[in-house]
């Protein structure tokens, strides 16, 4: 996999493309700050890696020593966020710690993010059940509805859709095309929508299966 970069998601808003005359929604992605930590090597490590960390922590006391040890030796700040980005052999690493301008304008990138928990939900909210009857004296109104097989197989199977929770869960979304990138502010505008909250922590990577 290719460098790409983490990064917190600050929102979204819209840009004015003149050559279609067409408004493009895009998300905000504040990627300043990546800082490389460490190198592994196919002699030493066994492959060959980069660790990228992101987002100064404020309270140094809640640091460990082990880890706190690890910043120091990486001339590095503590980091909320680490993560590890597996490269091939033909992949090269910048000169500088990365930034915005590791992307370019028209490029595709896949998006990794955590959406949105919603806490436990029946299944008319978490997969768009219809319901039963809504009678009086029904009191089937939002449930599930059987979900046995009789005496043959005599059990519920594996992946039923039940009740449970509902978001919170890694997602990635893929192809979607850098439309700016503002290197002085040290952010992308990326087109449409990506997983999670306002100030959650994503990834950005070159797209794997759209390269033009």
């Amino acid at each position: 996999m290719p460098l790409g970069l983490l990064g917190k998601k600050i929102g979204m808003t819209r840009l004015f493309d003149e050559a279609t005359q067409a408004m493009i929604p895009v998300t905000v992605v504040d990627v300043k700050g990546n800082t490389f930590l460490q190198h592994k090597t196919v002699e030493k490590d066994g492959y060959k890696a980069v660790q990228v960390g992101y987002d100064d922590q404020k309270k140094v006391q809640r640091v460990n020593k082990a880890d706190m040890g690890h910043f120091n030796k990486a001339g590095s700040t503590p980091k909320r966020k680490i993560q590890e980005f597996r490269l091939c052999g033909s992949d090269s690493l910048p000169e500088a710690h990365p930034g915005a301008e590791l992307f370019a304008a028209g490029q595709w990138v896949d998006v990794i993010g955590t959406s949105k928990g919603h806490g436990f939900s029946g299944v008319v909210k978490r997969y768009k059940f219809g319901g039963l009857r809504m009678t009086h004296g029904s009191m089937m109104h939002r449930r599930t509805g059987a979900i046995g097989c009789r005496s043959t197989p005599g059990r519920v199977w594996k992946n039923q859709k039940m009740p449970g929770q509902d978001g919170n869960k890694q997602r990635t979304v893929q192809n979607l095309k850098v439309v700016a990138v503002r290197a002085e502010d040290g952010v992308l505008l990326i087109s449409g929508g990506i997983p999670g909250a306002k100030g959650s922590y994503v990834t950005v990577r070159p797209a794997k299966k759209k390269t033009a």
